[in-house]
């Protein structure tokens, strides 16, 4: 399993060459399959999206395919994902995104296909591998109102591969209030690994091995 957890997306060359590396061909030779589902839960504009979007297009795939993972039938989604050299997940809401996914019963299939593909995570897309996806760390980093919008309170993680936790935008201007006191505040209260990320870093798991590759900054708590 190979995972590309980015919380800004490919915005550098360094990010990019991590994932030529790990796609181990020319994206000209490759597919990718672009899942926006988080973004739609997400109001005003979308300029953001468009731009991750037209940034990640602009690489020269073979194919580029977008998918929603919502309203499909389920093995059309399946399908769709395993026709895919890379298969990246943009941002947006990630408990709109978690939801989606188990509640759609595609989480199986899911980690089926990422056995021998590359997945890149952008923001919301990064944040659904920590078995701490949960109501308890909502409260812990602040987010809660970004359940409660979906008429939720819980939220069970898809995949629960780590016990560490991704919060992307650290130092962001986008995220005026993502600083070091930010960080600490949720690392002194939290019972569970964070790292913090700005939107020049990923978090990158080959093969069960986890290391950070960034032109930027990032923390790692505790």
């Amino acid at each position: 399993m190979e995972l590309l957890l980015t919380a800004g997306g490919l915005r550098n060359e360094t990010l990019r060459d991590a994932l030529r590396e790990m796609l181990a061909k020319p994206f000209g030779s490759a597919n990718v399959v672009y899942v926006p589902t988080a973004s739609v839960a997400e109001p005003g504009d979308h300029g953001w999206f468009v731009a991750d979007m037209n940034r990640l297009h602009s690489l020269g795939w073979s194919e580029f395919d977008v998918l929603e993972l919502n309203g499909l039938p389920r093995q059309m989604v399946l399908d769709r994902l395993l026709h895919a050299d890379v298969i990246y997940v943009a941002g947006g809401n990630h408990y709109h995104l978690a939801r989606s996914i188990t509640g759609n019963d595609l989480a199986d299939g899911f980690l089926q296909a990422l056995e021998s593909r590359v997945y890149v995570g952008m923001s919301a897309g990064s944040m659904i591998f920590s078995r701490n996806l949960t109501g308890h760390s909502a409260d812990v980093i602040g987010d809660a109102k970004d359940l409660q919008v979906l008429g939720a309170t819980t939220v069970e993680p898809p995949f629960g591969l780590f016990d560490w936790y991704l919060k992307p935008h650290l130092y962001s201007p986008d995220f005026s209030e993502r600083d070091d006191a930010w960080a600490d505040h949720i690392a002194a209260r939290a019972d569970f690994p964070i790292y913090f990320i700005d939107d020049d870093t990923a978090v990158r798991v080959r093969d069960g091995k986890v290391d950070v590759v960034s032109e930027g900054r990032w923390r790692l708590h505790p």
